[in-house]
């Protein structure tokens, strides 16, 4: 049998290169864990704890921003942002509907009101444009997210809030260290949140952080998310303090994962870089193949590639998505679409919709949102032609990057016997 002979059929499957496990931890890292715990220093309550303190100064210091505060998730992370721009009330946010729930869960825990702009059919980040367009007098935030590691435009978001007097937020919980105009994203927004679970890029065990420009937002983000305010840390504002108590969420960093946090900014950008390479090597071995394609990007502007975002053409494969990601399956690349729907679609923010009580179901109801019928063309366009690539290549590998272009070679090369098949399972008429 032909080794071009589609794994599908019997042929041998090409495979995919080997991605070491991750994350990876340093010995430096775990012999520090050892060492807290052996000590017991189990609990960090503010900045006077030495561990917690190192790592929200490194991070702010490697983000290029004043101020950052340890969070237990990203989605903690981005409640702290609303949390400290006393976003609430009803308040309206205008987000993006293609990206994980946690970007508008962190709106709907904090009492606003997610409005869902469309994106760019090829990236899937939000569309400044149609953000423009969903702008009303209740509107007080934008929350932009840095999908799969892209950077969105935040030149373009940062003028329209700074013009309409708008906050700015940053999900960047992909997107660690991606560039937008030379920039790394972070360093736009009035607040954004990050997330460091496990299988980010700056991985701990599940941890995040917020940074923030201003002093006003850290402050009052600790306030409602830390333990008693982190009032005791240094620096404290005067005019809070009447305010503290322990009405917060319990959203502090571990010193566990502080260690993590400090020890893994150390090689981050590092593992970047190995991400950055392999992608262009991929990109560069991808030529030929006119079935998928994958984005462009602002020339300063460089993703830092959390996962690896593709468009799939149907009008030149001939075939469906589904039957090119079987075949992919079969010769070891496991492709996947990452939103399954957009999510102003999702039954849970329909407030009449016969389901479990939510906190934001009397808040959707009273703002008069109707979203099923919140028209996000581009988001099912995007939806319906994505094909997604883990990517947590983050050791230089061109010829791993050779041996994953070269299934998608092989599919291009059959993509008759594929047509043939999907005209064979066509159910005959009459």
């Amino acid at each position: 049998m032909s080794a071009k002979t589609l794994a599908l059929y019997g042929g041998t499957p090409v495979g995919s290169p080997t991605a070491p496990p991750y994350p990876r931890f340093t010995c430096d890292a775990i012999d520090r864990v050892t060492q807290l715990l052996e000590r017991g220093d189990a609990v960090g309550l503010g900045r006077s704890n030495s561990v917690i303190r190192e790592a929200e100064e490194g991070i702010a210091k490697w983000q290029g921003v004043a101020h950052c505060l340890g969070t237990t998730s990203g989605h903690a992370a981005l409640h702290a942002a609303l949390i400290g721009l006393e976003i609430t009330g009803g308040d309206e946010v205008i987000t993006t509907p293609y990206t994980w729930g946690a970007s508008v869960s962190c709106i709907l825990h904090n009492g606003a009101v997610p409005v869902f702009a469309d994106v760019h059919r090829e990236t899937g980040l939000l569309d400044p444009e149609s953000v423009e367009s969903q702008i009303t007098t209740r509107t007080r935030a934008i929350l932009a997210v840095h999908i799969f590691g892209q950077a969105a435009d935040m030149t373009t978001l940062r003028r329209i809030a700074d013009e309409r007097g708008l906050a700015l937020i940053e999900d960047g919980s992909q997107a660690h260290g991606a560039i937008h105009a030379g920039r790394k994203v972070g360093q736009f927004g009035d607040a954004s949140g990050f997330s460091c679970m496990g299988g980010k890029l700056l991985a701990t065990t599940e941890a995040g952080y917020m940074v923030t420009p201003r002093e006003d937002v850290y402050w009052k983000a600790a306030l409602g998310c830390q333990h008693n305010g982190r009032s005791g840390d240094d620096g404290f504002p005067s005019d809070l303090r009447p305010y503290v108590d322990s009405l917060v969420y319990t959203y502090r960093l571990s010193t566990v994962n502080a260690i993590l946090l400090s020890e893994q900014i150390k090689k981050v950008d590092a593992e970047i870089d190995g991400r950055r390479r392999n992608a262009a090597a991929f990109r560069a071995a991808m030529d030929g193949v006119s079935s998928v394609r994958l984005p462009d990007y602002a020339p300063a502007d460089d993703p830092s590639y959390h996962m690896l975002t593709m468009t799939f053409a149907p009008e030149r494969a001939g075939i469906t998505r589904d039957t090119y990601a079987e075949a992919l399956r079969a010769e070891g690349v496991g492709t996947f679409g990452y939103v399954p729907a957009p999510i102003s679609q999702w039954r849970r923010l329909d407030p009449t919709c016969d389901m479990p009580r939510t906190l934001w179901q009397d808040v959707i109801r009273r703002s008069g949102r109707s979203y099923a019928e919140v028209p996000v063309p581009n988001c099912e366009w995007r939806i319906a032609h994505a094909l997604e690539l883990g990517w947590n290549y983050v050791t230089p590998d061109a010829d791993g990057m050779s041996q994953l272009a070269d299934a998608f070679h092989k599919i291009e090369q059959n993509l008759d016997v594929l047509r043939d098949r999907e005209a064979a399972e066509m159910p005959k008429s009459g």
